[in-house]
């Protein structure tokens, strides 16, 4: 077992709970590890840890890991998705979290069906309003989810955000908050064919704040790893 990596996801696992403890939540959110350019084997030791769900950003790599992955990971598209690509990870993923436009609803909704499955998706929110972010803007979340919603062959089950790339708590926290206020709007909204249960936000950089803003989901990688958060490439 790799010691280091013991040790780091010990130190996450108690720093998100006091994270959770401060903001006042019972629940803890899961991590998710993101393994962006990780060798199988520098990946496969998180399923001993309990650590079973893991994010992928790019299709092909997705492709060419799986089959010397664990097979207890769950694994989490994160990244960007063309449609183009969504035939391909069908039977791969067990979530995509980056649904951010119609064109990729009925085309995931169409191979879904095809694949006689219903995939988990997280509608992706641009809560700050970056130009270079992809996702849907928050006064439009609700209207999005209501055209998604009847497609058959998908499963909404709550939102994906990406802050800004800064480490200041005060530029972040605000969007957090936002965030978690969008998603209990849209929850108490009663959206039939909605189920509001996650809220997939927070990286290796501000994972604390989004643990005491109320997340649901952390997707992490350095503070596994050691190296640069590659959930940063989801944009």
């Amino acid at each position: 077992m790799d010691k280091e990596l013991t040790r780091r996801l010990s130190a996450l696992r108690a720093d998100i709970q006091t994270a959770c403890k401060e903001g006042g939540w019972q629940d803890v959110p899961r991590i998710v590890a993101v393994t962006k350019t990780l060798p199988p084997q520098a990946v496969n030791p998180l399923a001993a840890l309990g650590v079973l769900d893991v994010g992928e950003n790019r299709v092909q790599e997705i492709l060419e890991k799986r089959p010397l992955l664990d097979p207890k990971f769950r694994v989490h598209l994160i990244g960007r998705l063309q449609t183009n690509k969504v035939k391909y990870i069908m039977n791969q993923v067990c979530m995509i979290h980056s649904l951010d436009r119609m064109e990729l609803a009925a085309e995931i909704s169409k191979r879904a069906r095809q694949a006689g499955l219903q995939m988990d998706v997280l509608v992706q929110v641009n809560i700050a309003g970056e130009a270079q972010k992809a996702g849907v803007a928050p006064g439009e979340a609700e209207a999005f989810l209501r055209a998604c919603a009847p497609l058959p062959g998908l499963r909404l089950r709550g939102l994906m955000a990406m802050m800004p790339l800064s480490k200041e708590a005060e530029t972040l926290r605000p969007l957090f908050r936002d965030m978690r206020r969008l998603f209990d709007s849209l929850a108490r909204g009663n959206i039939p064919g909605v189920r509001m249960e996650e809220l997939s936000m927070g990286m290796s950089q501000d994972y604390r704040i989004a643990a005491q803003e109320g997340a649901t989901m952390v997707r992490v990688g350095s503070a596994l790893f050691g190296a640069r958060d590659h959930a940063g490439a989801t944009s």
